[in-house]
């Protein structure tokens, strides 16, 4: 083990209401059942590789500021890569949450070729597993970088250049099978820059086949190698491009039915992507439940008062009770899980600010998926929503769902009878103080 968090000596413990301040957990114990699952099963909480080893806290207007040795300009890269892998798997045991995620450029530097990426790739990943049999830390998904090199500028799959097309393929086939070592649970595919700038010069009917042929292609290789994970897609709506192709939930399931992918891929919904589409993270997770595409999460927030992606730690119960209210409902996760790809503000620049930031993030994730469990036991939200759509399994209801049913014969139907519907109050205030009752019974 390492020291460079040595000013966190011990790993983080659960620690209930004792006493106040330190660093502990108030709420996340992995090991208290909740919904019939041990509370680290029902979470399967990660932390990513990128934010919080790969970032150096610059932003567009300034350099970075935290105390990142390994980003330091002039090291040699793969005793740069090592030693930040060294620190960042001290990090997972000591926090002691279970997976991790990463992209294949955040765990090793890329070579002068591709042959020589893949070597430093393999390289890495061979020392991942033995960190990762050290620690018991396991891996939730594995990614490629397909958007920050220049080549990239115009898209990977969706690029006018087939041969970038052919370099991304290269890339994601390496990232897929380092996955595959390491026991991951999934595979992301970001469509980064998988979008347009302008229509001037774009062909989107070209760029939406392109895109679906390298899906195909991902898929088909995940098969051939025996990768028994899932292949997960994660929606944006803009930024880095003006506009891209998997622009929230819809937009990802109906391009997925349209090249017939339905079966092959499921989302990664990031919370403040989703509100960046101008919804809510609840509205997300509950579309991606109702239609059978629910993979995984990005448990992050926005700033509503920033218009970007500010990758914010969550410290919302209110707002993750529902999404996790959602979640149960539908069974919970199986291969996905909460990924914590956020990052810390450009101040926090003391090494214990990392764990202070995802403690608390955890035991937020931790008091919303008890309020969550409360909610499904309390039984007035699905009441609700069962007595509101009551009438469709009724005889009108499945006289409609009926195939020899006719628009004629409805209409009709209403005519013959007089037809004049009752409204019926949909009692959303009623239940927005129910969800507030729970809530605040559960502190």
């Amino acid at each position: 083990m390492t020291d460079f968090f040595d000013d966190v000596p011990e790993p983080v413990r659960f620690a209930g209401g004792e006493g106040s301040g330190g660093l502990a957990y108030r709420v996340y114990d992995p090991d208290r059942l909740v919904a019939g699952k041990r509370m680290e099963d029902q979470l399967r909480l990660a932390v990513c590789y990128w934010h919080s080893f790969n970032w150096g806290g610059s932003d567009v207007f300034g350099a970075g500021t935290f105390d990142r040795p390994w980003l330091d300009a002039g090291r040699d890269p793969m005793e740069a890569a090592l030693e930040k892998q060294d620190a960042a798997f001290e990090f997972f045991a000591k926090l002691g949450t279970p997976f991790f995620c990463f992209h294949d450029l955040d765990m090793a530097p890329p070579g002068a070729t591709l042959r020589k990426s893949k070597a430093n790739l393999d390289r890495l990943v061979d020392r991942a597993a033995q960190k990762m049999d050290e620690t018991g830390v396991r891996l939730l998904w594995g990614t490629a970088n397909l958007f920050a090199h220049p080549r990239y500028a115009a898209g990977a799959a969706t690029n006018p250049d087939p041969e970038v097309f052919v370099h991304a393929a290269a890339q994601v086939r390496d990232a897929l099978e380092a996955t595959y070592r390491l026991g991951g649970a999934n595979y992301v595919l970001w469509g980064g820059r998988e979008g347009y700038e302008t229509l001037l010069n774009t062909r989107l009917r070209q760029e939406a086949d392109q895109l679906a042929r390298f899906l195909e292609l991902v898929a088909g290789h995940k098969r051939s190698i025996g990768f028994a994970g899932t292949l997960l897609l994660e929606p944006k709506p803009q930024e880095p491009t003006k506009h891209q192709y998997d622009y929230d939930c819809a937009a990802v399931l109906g391009f997925l039915e349209r090249y017939g992918l339905a079966d092959e891929f499921k989302v990664n919904i990031e919370g403040n992507h989703a509100t960046l589409a101008g919804h809510s993270f609840h509205h997300e997770v509950a579309y991606a439940v109702d239609h059978g595409i629910f993979g995984s999460i990005d448990a992050n927030r926005g700033d509503p008062q920033n218009g970007w992606d500010t990758d914010q730690f969550p410290n919302s119960v209110e707002e993750l009770s529902l999404v996790l209210f959602e979640i149960l409902r539908g069974g919970g996760f199986t291969d996905g899980g909460f990924n914590f790809d956020t990052k810390l503000r450009r101040q926090s620049m003391d090494r214990a600010d990392l764990f202070h930031a995802h403690v608390g993030a955890v035991d937020t994730l931790a008091q919303a998926l008890l309020v969550a469990e409360a909610l499904i036991a309390d039984g007035t939200l699905s009441g609700a929503r069962d007595a509101r759509y009551a009438a469709w399994d009724g005889p009108l209801g499945q006289r409609i769902r009926q195939p020899d049913t006719d628009l004629a014969g409805l209409a009709d139907l209403a005519a013959r009878t007089d037809l004049e519907p009752t409204p019926v109050s949909g009692r959303q205030e009623l239940l927005e103080n129910e969800v507030n009752r729970v809530t605040w019974s559960m502190t």
